[in-house]
């Protein structure tokens, strides 16, 4: 076995001294040995153009070189007979012409254009604009507020008719002051004490609706007078009573107050005045 092997082995030294003789290189073996085959060379793949119509309807999706192309066109060509300048925009619906453009280049490899020209899927029309004349601007004139003074209130000179008496035989404690909120004369006294009526008139009111005034009868006098007797223990009339100048009519007392008290109020023409101006104090 040994044998065999040395022989193969000076065979094959004896081979590549002959190609060292004949002068060749022995990468050039090598060389020779890895290119025994031919590389196949694959042709550019060509697109056979369609024959053109005379017009075409733009579909969505479409652009003006696809178009061309499609058609074996030259896309310039096809924007110059179709009035389009660039950058070649064309409209869905739109009717291009094909014929009478550049030749047909179905020969030509058609390369397609990576950057397709925008397709506008509607036609927007452009703003309009209309100018308004504003109404000229006119001077807001301001009325300055006007200021109410309250007029003293002076007594009628038909409260000459009335025989005015006092309400009470108690001690005034308090007359009429606005800026203290005293709108009448009050009256100091005991629980029980007799009130009386100050003229003639009628009983238009005898209740405790108004919690701040307690017990309270209003009578309505001529001439537009009505008197208020306010935080009676107990009201001796009602509603709707006639009485007359001095007559009682209800007991002092604290209803709708902190202490006893008749508090009497005088109003004319629905306006607070001062009792003392009609009403006697002693």
């Amino acid at each position: 076995m040994s044998i065999l092997i040395k022989k193969q082995a000076n065979h094959s030294v004896w081979q590549l001294s002959r190609v060292v003789l004949l002068g060749l290189p022995l990468a050039s073996v090598v060389l020779l040995g890895g290119c025994a085959s031919k590389p196949e060379i694959t042709a550019p793949t060509r697109i056979a153009a369609q024959p053109a119509p005379g017009s075409y309807t733009v579909k969505s999706g479409d652009t003006l070189s696809g178009i061309a192309a499609r058609y074996g066109l030259n896309y310039i060509s096809v924007a110059e007979m179709n009035n389009i300048p660039a950058p070649y925009t064309i409209y869905v619906h739109q009717v291009l012409k094909l014929k009478g453009t550049a030749e047909s280049s179905s020969n030509t490899t058609v390369v397609r254009s990576t950057q397709p020209t925008p397709v506008r899927t509607q036609s927007i029309p452009p703003i309009q604009t209309q100018s308004i004349p504003l109404p000229s601007a006119e001077p807001v004139k301001v009325t300055p507020p006007v200021v109410k003074t309250v007029p003293s209130v002076s007594v009628p000179a038909a409260s000459n008719a009335l025989h005015w008496v006092k309400p009470s035989n108690g001690q005034v404690i308090a007359r009429y002051d606005l800026s203290r909120n005293i709108k009448g004369i009050r009256y100091a006294g005991q629980v029980g004490d007799p009130v009386f009526a100050a003229a003639d008139g009628q009983v238009v009111y005898a209740d405790d609706g108004l919690k701040e005034f307690g017990n309270l009868i209003l009578i309505k006098h001529s001439n537009g007078y009505i008197s208020a007797y306010a935080h009676n223990s107990l009201m001796l009339v009602q509603s709707g009573a006639r009485v007359k100048a001095g007559q009682k009519i209800a007991q002092m007392g604290s209803s709708g107050t902190n202490r006893v008290m008749l508090e009497f109020q005088l109003r004319a023409e629905g306006k607070a005045i001062d009792p003392a101006l009609v009403v006697p104090l002693n």
